[in-house]
This record gives C-alpha cells, structure tokens and sequence, in this order.
C-alpha cells in the first residue's frame, strides 16, 4: 500500500510541470494561440499557449480563434503558469482568467486543436481534459470542426513551408 501511494504521489510530483506562476495583462493577441502580456513590472512577454495549436492567420477559422481568444482575455488581467521557453524564445504558459483555463477554453470553444505533439509540456489532467474537449467540440461541430476535414495548423504549416522553399528554388 504504501508503494502504491509513493508511487502515485511520485507521478503526480513529475507532472507537475509549473515552474512560475505571475499576474499580467494581456496587451496583444497574434493569433488563437499566442498573446502578449505586461506583467506587474511593466515587462513584456511573449506567451505560446502551452497545450493548444490553433489555425494560423492566413488559414480557414485563423482570424475567428484570434478574435475568440481576444474576447476572452484582451486588456484582461490573467495568471500565467509557465514551465519553459519555445524554440522561437516565447514562454510556454497557460493563461488563468477567473479560475478558467483559457487554453482549454480554445479547444471547448473548437478553435484550437489539442496539440497532442507537445503534450508532454502538460500534467496529465490537462492531457485528459484538453483530449476531451476536443472530442467533444469535434462531435458539437463547433468552431473549426464545422468544416467536414479541417486541415491542422501543423499540416497547413509544413506544406507552405515546402511551397515556399520550392518557390525560393525555382527563382534562384
């Protein structure tokens, strides 16, 4: 018995992927799943929503996550739970706004995809309720799942990406 709770306490313990934990408002959204915020000290940072990939800009449903996501915390004071940088230097974080995960809101609402390739950057709660609101947004037909196969900002990404370099090959 007692290993089974140490075990379960270890577990618990290394998902606990919080680092730090700070209070800012939110001053600009890119897109549906990254914002700016000012914190206490009038410091800008840059913020990926840990967790989520929502359309880019220039994709179906991309303008409709970043004006959903603006309405929820745009001018907002929120808490940030942050673990780590991105590759691009922007902190991974989780925005809480009334008790509410604003990531999760994203993928409830249907304009994020949980984005399962990342997910190890979760605790295991967030896996199992981000992997469930999408199921269920998926089965409402809300947001981008109202088109029969929305194409995946990760998919969408890699091909302008091939587009672009065999563009750039063909000029050269």
């Amino acid at each position: 018995m007692k290993t089974v709770l140490l075990t379960t306490l270890l577990i618990v313990l290394c998902n606990s992927v919080i680092a730090e934990s700070y209070i800012a408002r939110v001053v600009s959204i890119a897109d549906g799943d990254t914002v700016t915020v000012l914190d206490a000290d009038n410091r800008q940072h840059k913020i990926r929503l840990v967790g989520i990939d929502a359309p880019e800009k220039n994709q179906p449903f991309g303008n409709v996550s970043r004006m959903h996501l603006g309405k929820l915390v745009h001018q907002r004071t929120v808490t940030v739970e942050t673990n780590k940088l991105d590759k691009y230097k922007r902190e991974l974080g989780k925005l809480i706004l009334d008790g509410k995960d604003i990531n999760l809101e994203q993928v409830r609402a249907g304009y994020a995809w949980h984005y399962k390739k990342y997910m190890r950057d979760q605790s295991a709660i967030d896996r199992e309720n981000y992997a469930q609101a999408e199921d269920e947004a998926r089965e409402n037909r809300l947001g981008l799942w109202r088109d029969e196969n929305p194409e995946p900002p990760w998919d969408f990404r890699h091909q302008n990406r091939a587009t672009s370099t065999a563009t750039s090959t063909q000029v050269s």
